[in-house]
């Protein structure tokens, strides 16, 4: 499968996430935000680790899960330039379709909390323990 064919599932299946593992199997999510990326990292990081993603919006936090969870190449709709200097830094393979200075939240009036929490944080690794606690907090 090629990155682009991930990507047209991923819109034509009005999906928010594809993920294309090493063991040749595709995955597809439906959930906002950071929470599917988080879910893997944290319970099936064999699904990251080498793969191939799809995702309709990258934020800085997204890009810290991804990296941290070892993707090889990522396509995203929607990318924020705090996401393009993790990746950067990452040396991962990334393209996307739209650049915007940062990820607005749900409601239209503010940044998306989580690319708040990870805005002054320098790398991927110390982004991971602040969104954990963010979806922890969220669950309560």
């Amino acid at each position: 499968m090629t990155l682009q064919q991930l990507t047209q599932i991923l819109s034509q299946g009005n999906h928010t996430l594809a993920i294309f593992d090493q063991e040749e199997n595709l995955h597809t999510y439906d959930n906002r935000g950071v929470a599917d990326l988080y879910h893997l990292l944290t319970n099936e990081p064999h699904l990251l680790k080498g793969a191939m993603v799809a995702d309709k919006v990258v934020g800085k936090g997204a890009a810290a899960l991804m990296i941290v969870g070892g993707i090889a190449e990522l396509h995203t709709h929607i990318i924020s330039e705090p996401a393009i200097k993790l990746f950067e830094l990452s040396g991962i393979r990334y393209s996307y379709d739209v650049k915007v200075d940062h990820i607005e939240n749900r409601n239209k009036d503010g940044w998306c909390p989580v690319e708040t929490i990870c805005k002054d944080v320098p790398t991927a690794g110390q982004c991971v323990p602040l969104i954990a606690n963010f979806i922890e907090n969220k669950k309560h």
